[in-house]
């Protein structure tokens, strides 16, 4: 799945292509996704532009000239950009056409992606108006972590990866933020020290710039707008290394299952 940093690189690799151009037409060839498409789109959207481009968790949002488009990659869901025509193929829904012939279109095997016209502000809507706050920004520190700790007995690795504590921190990277900060991913929350919630909250920032930075991690098919594979695969230090030996001392790496997820850690590295 599409986690922060694939979501970022996608973002913006497609905003060089499609901010401050005219909108000529849309083809919507797949009505729903996780949810119906709007069936209005295609004439709400004609001659609309698209002024600024961001991201909200794992969720990238098209501000246009009186309203809004919110997007989510889903499981499987890929954007890019071209200019030459490519005629579509299976699993490819949709294609947001401008004027200047450069067309941004979306990919999806499992269709669990979503495109959701918004007319308000995009910060009320349901899928966004409860979402922490990003793990890059200012408002994300130890300080800050160490509050929503306390009085919790869950397992941190499944704490920071509650979109309501802290938004878009995905399996891969939780896995690899706990190393970094040396603690073990069933550790309970409410059992975390000052100092671990400030180690963990810079390992977490660490980590996903690290991987921005190396465009994302490609596992199994994800690309970027100009479908080239992220590289921070190469970087993992123990997520996907179960069994092997931590990169640090040498001890076998361990792996269980959290929440069906695939967690792995050193026993000796993390306390």
């Amino acid at each position: 799945m599409p986690e922060l940093p694939e979501v970022e690189t996608t973002l913006r690799g497609i905003s060089k292509k499609i901010l401050n151009k005219e909108i000529k037409t849309f083809d919507l060839r797949t009505e729903k996704l996780r949810w119906p498409i709007d069936k209005g789109l295609k004439k709400f959207l004609k001659n609309k532009i698209i002024k600024s481009a961001e991201r909200r968790g794992k969720y990238i949002i098209l501000h246009l000239s009186e309203s809004h488009l919110l997007i989510h990659l889903g499981m499987s869901g890929k954007l890019r950009v071209f200019k030459e025509q490519v005629p579509s193929k299976k699993h490819e829904h949709w294609d947001i056409n401008f004027v200047d012939g450069w067309t941004l279109r979306y990919t999806d095997v499992r269709k669990f992606g979503a495109l959701i016209k918004i007319t308000s502000d995009p910060e009320d809507h349901k899928l966004l108006k409860n979402l922490g706050p990003e793990p890059l920004g200012n408002y994300f520190n130890g300080l800050y972590l160490f509050e929503k700790t306390r009085k919790k007995t869950r397992p941190i690795k499944n704490l920071i990866m509650d979109s309501n504590i802290v938004t878009g921190v995905g399996n891969i990277y939780a896995n690899e933020a706990l190393f970094l900060a040396g603690i073990r991913p069933r550790k309970q929350s409410q059992k975390l020290t000052k100092d671990n919630c400030n180690n963990l909250s810079q390992a977490i920032r660490q980590t996903l710039s690290e991987a921005i930075e190396a465009g994302g991690t490609t596992l199994k098919d994800y690309t970027n707008a100009t479908e080239a594979p992220g590289y921070f695969k190469k970087q993992l230090r123990v997520y996907d290394r179960g069994n092997l030996p931590c990169l640090t001392c040498k001890t076998n790496l361990k792996l269980i299952r959290q929440a069906n997820r695939q967690t792995v850690y050193c026993p000796s590295c993390q306390k």
